[in-house]
């Protein structure tokens, strides 16, 4: 039976920690703290890591945008103004989310799941405030996602670091 001869970059672990291209970490980027190795296998590279980081929160406020539109024209004709409102939500999404995630990791973990959580809360409390229900209702559903979410990103960062916020599994 053949097998496929080792490459290097093809995992990192504790005596490999050099990617494909000559780069530090998984995908090239260095954000892990130091002494941190993964035994995952190094699957893309630098480069499609960096284009999804763009990429998929763009697509992801495209989709929102259209939610948004769709909602808020609640089954009657597309006009012109709800396009521009679709867009300019979509906009909004897409800066939003690419601050969130530029900058919640910089936080402790507390405020790192209270930025991510709130971010969850809003978009869905506003979601359902296209759709012409009260605003009391918008802000209950918002708060309840907003809670959920932290406990559930609360939970995953206190489990996976120490207390100075270093990755520990």
């Amino acid at each position: 039976m053949a097998h496929a001869a080792p490459t290097p970059g093809g995992m990192t672990g504790p005596g490999n920690t050099t990617g494909p291209s000559g780069t530090t970490g998984r995908g090239g980027f260095t954000s892990s703290p130091p002494g941190f190795t993964s035994n995952l296998p190094d699957i893309f590279d630098a480069r499609v890591h960096r284009v999804a980081k763009v990429g998929i929160p763009v697509v992801l406020g495209l989709v929102y945008g259209y939610w948004a539109a769709a909602n808020r024209r609640g089954g009657g004709p597309i006009t012109g103004w709800n396009l521009l409102f679709g867009f300019v939500t979509a906009l909004a999404f897409i800066v939003l989310c690419l601050a969130v995630a530029q900058f919640a990791p910089l936080l402790k973990r507390e405020l790192h799941s209270l930025v991510k959580s709130g971010f969850a809360g809003a978009a869905l409390g506003f979601l359902y405030s296209q759709t012409g229900e009260s605003v009391l209702r918008s802000t209950a559903l918002g708060l309840v996602t907003t809670a959920a979410v932290f406990l559930v990103f609360f939970y995953r960062y206190y489990t996976r670091e120490d207390g100075a916020g270093n990755r520990i599994r």
